[in-house]
């Protein structure tokens, strides 16, 4: 996704769970600057979001983000200096309240369950509609783990199809394939939920429970 393009769409949102008063206070970890502040105009320029700082490098985000504490924060992992998965291994360490979504171009398995083994709650590409980036903050505030759908396909070549004889072999069930293959298509929670009669909270705990496996995975083989 273009700094251009989130410059271009601001959504505004209506029933959500977010108040006036309360919205998502995030921060931004990109070294791209069109990017970046494109971001921040999505954001801000969303109902029940609030950009409340934004970063250009990792070591200026280890300086900043103790000080402010957003709620979320966007990270992108390849920047200059200390990387985004390092970024959030060194925040992990100072135990404060923050959650972390991957906002990336990368695409292997290697960097997504390394992202989830440091603590990062969702993985998202830049080409992420402004609409589902939203849905996706939202959902991570309220103890989710979404994905994009190209990573969705990533998560099942890489669970059907291990990268080394050494690497744990982990079997999904039947319905995280189901869900997965949703979510590859790109469908909303929502949206899985009403195919397979389900609650949103279910499809969720699901997706939870496929991030763990998978960050075993990763574990296993370090």
């Amino acid at each position: 996704m273009s700094g251009d393009s989130f410059l271009q769409e601001k959504i505004p949102l209506t029933g959500t769970d977010n108040s006036q008063n309360k919205a998502i206070r995030i921060a931004i970890v990109e070294d791209d600057r069109m990017v970046r502040e494109g971001l921040q105009m999505l954001l801000n320029g969303s109902s029940g979001f609030s950009c409340v700082a934004a970063y250009g490098s990792g070591e200026d985000a280890l300086a900043g983000l103790p000080e402010v504490i957003p709620d979320v924060v966007l990270m992108d992992i390849n920047l200059p200096g200390i990387n985004g998965i390092e970024c959030i291994l060194k925040m992990k360490e100072k135990e404060l309240p923050i959650l972390f979504i991957m906002l990336t171009v990368f695409e292997d398995p290697d960097a997504i369950f390394q992202s989830l083994s440091v603590g990062a709650c969702g993985y998202l590409l830049k080409n992420t509609p402004p609409a589902k980036l939203l849905e996706s903050i939202q959902d991570v505030y309220r103890g989710g783990s979404p994905m994009s759908g190209e990573i969705a396909r990533k998560v099942v070549q890489s669970f059907q199809h291990p990268p080394s004889a050494s690497s744990t072999s982990i079997v999904l069930t039947k319905r995280e394939e189901e869900i997965l293959g949703y979510l590859a298509q790109g469908y909303f929670y929502k949206e899985i939920a009403g195919s397979l009669f389900i609650s949103v909270e279910t499809v969720r705990t699901h997706i939870r429970n496929i991030y763990e496996e998978g960050e075993l995975a990763q574990e296993a083989t370090i």
